[in-house]
């Protein structure tokens, strides 16, 4: 079959459990469609064929054993899911998106890949990520650039860019991401895909890597609302040793069940304006967010502007806290020459941060998330608020070797709203609803309050159809083209 990319990630795996797919014939349709695809695309940093047929054979006698004796098949059973390359897998390369680490191969698994590995999943390779997950586009020393699948010249966001990438081109049904800033919502958007960004604690981050912070979690990456939170269930759960651990949906139900139920009518609060001090919205972010916002008013909620002044404070703290995350990592004074120019800056900063400042900053990030949850959702139910504040830039473009100091503004100022949900634990999620004049993606964020991914991806599933029927009739067009406000758009809530 030519066409099984065309697949969800579910309808893959329910064809797997009837018996009209084989978890060997599908991982051997994309081993060959990366063989083919993925030289000039920069998805994978290594690609596991000999794992994932090994894998994908377990898979497939696992599911001839369970349609015999009538047993039911995990969620992705037998669907092929590549993991990006922050995540440790015993005897798998994982370079961390450094050079300084180029041959290191890892002798233990992570908790992530335990779940997905015991979930039946098959792991077609480990892609592609900026250094340390540190900028927000994927350009390394490993290689070239990862490019965005519908415009070779582009960037398709970072970190988890190689993630996106993947899934956008057909190289992977749905594809595992961390996101410690933004860095699986980024690229989702900037490749017209879902990304899920789950709540602090709902998937482990241990056992070798465990993030005291919390800002970073794992997520999903797909082209589906359902797809991406299968994958999240199929990754989620409390291991022995976290830091954070996040509480159950509503009633023992799964992320997956929620995703196929619409919401009530919400209260949602349109967040338009950059969070970041010299931020500027594009007109085609503008534009997507003034679609979105029609068409979940055609859906029935309620939508009011909502302001938050950009905080200088909120962004030093930030800095502060992300520094010290990229001097985390252990580097040999000989091999520090081969750490990318941003990662050198961040480090240089890191040493001169105090015990005081660090706590200072983290105690930042708590108040922000109690004021969220006091203030703002006692009234709302979500925010809805543009993912960047540009389209998808030229690859090398957000570089600057020569004055990373730059590189690091022209970074918030790019991504001036994802951050928001890092810091404060709450999820959050990317819809893919408008492409621009260009052709190119521009997704919307939606976010609510901390543990309610049920509430978010229900919502996120009914607007992502409903956007996709709303686009059919043209109703979305260019700035440029307007003749007046959109109808039950943001030009009519007050």
């Amino acid at each position: 079959m030519s066409d099984l990319h065309e697949m969800t990630a579910l309808e893959q795996a329910s064809a797997i459990a009837k018996g009209d797919l084989s978890p060997v014939e599908l991982t051997e349709h994309y081993l060959a469609r990366i063989a083919k695809g993925d030289k000039n695309l920069g998805a994978y940093l290594t690609v596991t064929g000999e794992l994932a047929r090994s894998q994908a054979q377990r898979a497939e006698r696992e599911a001839v054993a369970a349609r015999r004796d009538g047993v039911r098949l995990g969620l992705l059973h037998g669907v092929p899911v590549p993991v990006k390359d922050l995540v440790q897998v015993e005897g798998v390369r994982c370079t961390w998106g450094s050079a300084v680490f180029t041959d290191h191969v890892s002798d233990a698994d992570d908790h992530v890949a335990v779940r997905l590995r015991e979930a039946g999943t098959v792991m077609l390779g480990k892609t592609n990520t900026a250094e340390f997950g540190l900028p927000c586009y994927t350009e390394n020393r490993l290689g070239p650039p990862t490019r965005h699948p519908l415009n070779a010249g582009r960037s398709p966001g970072g970190s988890s860019g190689g993630a996106a990438a993947a899934v956008a081109a057909g190289l992977a049904p749905l594809a595992h991401g961390t996101d410690a800033g933004g860095s699986v919502r980024i690229p989702a958007s900037a490749c017209g895909l879902v990304g899920l960004k789950p709540s602090r604690g709902r998937i482990s981050n241990g056992p070798w890597r465990p993030d005291v912070t919390g800002l970073s979690v794992h997520g999903a990456l797909a082209r589906t609302a359902a797809d991406a939170a299968a994958l999240v269930d199929v990754m989620a759960g409390p291991m022995p040793g976290d830091v954070y651990t996040a509480p159950g949906h509503p009633g023992g139900t799964t992320l997956t069940e929620h995703a196929h139920r619409d919401p009530p009518p919400l209260r949602v609060a349109v967040l338009r304006e950059p969070m970041v001090p010299g931020a500027v919205l594009h007109p085609d972010c503008a534009d997507a967010l003034e679609h979105a916002a029609a068409t979940l008013a055609a859906l029935g909620h309620e939508l009011q502007e909502l302001e938050m002044p950009p905080d200088r404070r909120v962004l030093e703290a930030f800095t502060r806290v992300w520094s010290v995350e990229a001097a985390s990592y252990e580097v040999e004074p000989e091999h520090a020459d081969q750490l990318m120019p941003l990662t050198v800056w961040l480090r240089e900063i890191a040493a001169g941060v105090s015990a005081r400042e660090y706590h200072a900053a983290l105690a930042t990030f708590r108040g922000l998330g109690q004021m969220l949850t006091d203030l703002l959702f006692t009234t709302y139910d979500v925010i809805l608020s543009p993912v960047l504040a540009e389209p998808p830039v030229w690859i090398g473009e957000l570089r600057n070797d020569v004055n990373p100091a730059d590189e690091f503004a022209r970074m918030t100022e790019f991504m001036p709203y994802t951050a928001l949900y890092n810091l404060t634990g709450m999820p959050s999620i990317t819809v893919p609803l408008s492409r621009n004049a260009g052709g190119l993606p521009i997704g919307v964020l939606l976010g609510t309050r901390y543990a309610d991914e049920a509430l978010l991806v229900s919502l996120a599933a009914q607007l992502h159809d409903s956007g996709r029927r709303y686009a059919l009739q043209d109703c979305f067009r260019p700035r440029h083209q307007h003749q007046g406000p959109q109808p039950g758009g943001l030009s009519g809530q007050k």
